[in-house]
């Protein structure tokens, strides 16, 4: 509601000594001083406003010429005031100073939400109404004072008698179910189906992790994991805090893999996923033992795929060079042969090497963001090889090579007899693309052959020493 009255307009006079001259026009008596024509504004709440008349005055009767009543106030309603500058957005935009009031006039008490203006001194009965409505206001206000501070004391010594949190009971236990696809629910899944692989030897103690492949003790891991437990003793903690003594079965330090078997039975088995349409950007979990710490979940996403990765660093032989996923999920040393999972719980990858700068040969760095994992789906099929013979077989195209110069692989030596000799590739030759994937350097060729199958039919494009350009098929075999 606007602070401003409105003007009433068409609306009959409320004072009924308003008198008409001979043309029937009606006359309101003209007041002096700060006194507004009576019913010049009226209420904006629309309930018609009685006027306070004089004890003394009689709606119904005429006053003499020159009378008592000719002399006395004109009454006026409630709510007609005379808008002041600066006031109710007149010009001037001010509030009213609230200082003493003018001569003869007096502060009048507004309804709720009205803006005080200045007032001629109404009749005594009008100053006794008003008396009292200001003294009930006062009590309002006392009363709302006093109610309002015994509430607020209630409400303290009530927060006060709860004490500190310190002192609140325990919550009911939860008893939710972890949603499908959460980290927890994949945690839940995949921990059971863990290991974690203890080696003691005369040279001293390591950690690693491993992956339980069947209900009577098989466990995937990674060869650099394995290979100190000919000299020494390896064994294997699982979830359930049972440990067992495990041996080796079958390792190969060219694909960094390993199977090793516990004498134990009752496992939780994997499940193992496939990794070849494992898109860039897909969330994963790490979990493992990094630095002994047992059942160590981390999370994050495939950062990217086919990464060449030696197995041994840069230390390592070129033909241990990994076909990798990338992964900024937290993986530390002791995470070695641990899985990496998809978000329904499945190894897509084993974990196998990280890239920490700085970290020398007797030093172990941390997590940086840069782990990579071996994909499942050459990890498979190198693991039931040495599950079942103890060995694996390795894909090669049959040359010798190294980087060249602006990319690609440079033929050095083409092995008789081999893929290679067989599909007409030359020496010095320069392989830029294998099975449609771009080579960057040597190491990228080995990893690319490597995550194909023996027997294997794949498109090779070559560029002479002339520069001119040619494809052929060749048929990979196993060695």
């Amino acid at each position: 509601m606007s602070d401003q009255p409105q003007r009433g307009s068409g609306e009959p006079s409320e004072d009924p000594r308003q008198q008409a001259d001979s043309s029937g026009t009606a006359h309101i008596p003209q007041a002096t001083g700060d006194t507004p024509p009576a019913g010049a504004f009226e209420q904006q709440s629309g309930t018609q406003q009685q006027p306070h008349l004089a004890p003394d005055a009689d709606p119904g009767r005429q006053e003499p010429p020159g009378g008592p009543a000719a002399t006395r106030q004109q009454p006026q309603p409630y709510g007609a005031y005379e808008q002041q500058p600066g006031m109710g957005g007149a010009p001037g935009g001010q509030y009213p100073q609230m200082g003493a009031p003018h001569q003869q006039q007096g502060w009048y008490q507004q309804p709720m939400g009205a803006v005080p203006v200045q007032q001629h001194r109404p009749a005594k009965r009008n100053g006794l109404v008003a008396t009292a409505l200001v003294g009930a206001l006062a009590i309002g206000l006392v009363g709302g004072g006093v109610g309002g501070f015994v509430g607020y004391r209630l409400g303290s010594s009530g927060a006060e008698s709860q004490g500190t949190s310190l002192d609140q009971q325990q919550p009911a236990r939860s008893a939710s179910v972890a949603p499908k696809g959460s980290v927890q629910g994949v945690a839940e899944k995949v921990l059971p189906s863990v290991v974690q692989l203890q080696m003691q030897s005369a040279q001293g103690s390591g950690e690693g992790s491993g992956i339980v492949l069947s209900q009577d003790g098989y466990i995937l891991t990674n060869a650099h994991v394995a290979e100190g437990a000919g000299q020494g003793r390896l064994t294997a903690m699982f979830n359930d805090n049972r440990t067992a003594s495990v041996r080796i079965v079958g390792a190969d330090p060219k694909s960094d893999l390993a199977v090793v078997k516990a004498d134990i039975t009752g496992l939780t088995p994997a499940e193992l996923g496939r990794s070849d349409d494992l898109p860039v950007g897909a969330p994963v979990v790490a979990i493992g033992s990094p630095f002994g710490l047992s059942g160590t979940v981390t999370s994050g996403i495939i950062s990217a795929k086919d990464r060449p990765v030696r197995a041994g660093g840069q230390s390592g032989a070129q033909d241990s060079v990994l076909n990798a996923l990338q992964t900024d999920a937290a993986i530390n040393p002791g995470n070695s042969g641990g899985p990496l999972v998809d978000m329904d719980g499945r190894v897509v990858g084993i974990n196998s090497a990280i890239y920490s700068p700085g970290s020398g040969e007797q030093e172990q760095g941390g997590s940086v963001g840069l782990g990579f994992a071996i994909p499942i789906d050459q990890a498979q099929r190198t693991a039931k090889e040495l599950k079942d013979t103890g060995a694996a077989t390795q894909t090669t195209l049959g040359v010798s090579i190294q980087s060249a110069q602006g990319g690609g692989a440079v033929v050095r030596q083409v092995v008789p007899n081999g893929p290679a000799q067989q599909a007409g590739i030359r020496n010095d030759e320069r392989i830029t693309k294998f099975d449609g994937r771009f080579i960057e350097d040597a190491d990228a060729l080995v990893a690319t052959v490597r995550s194909h199958q023996p027997g294997q039919k794949v498109q090779v494009t070559l560029t002479g020493a002339d520069g001119g350009e040619r494809t052929v098929d060749v048929v990979l075999a196993g060695q």
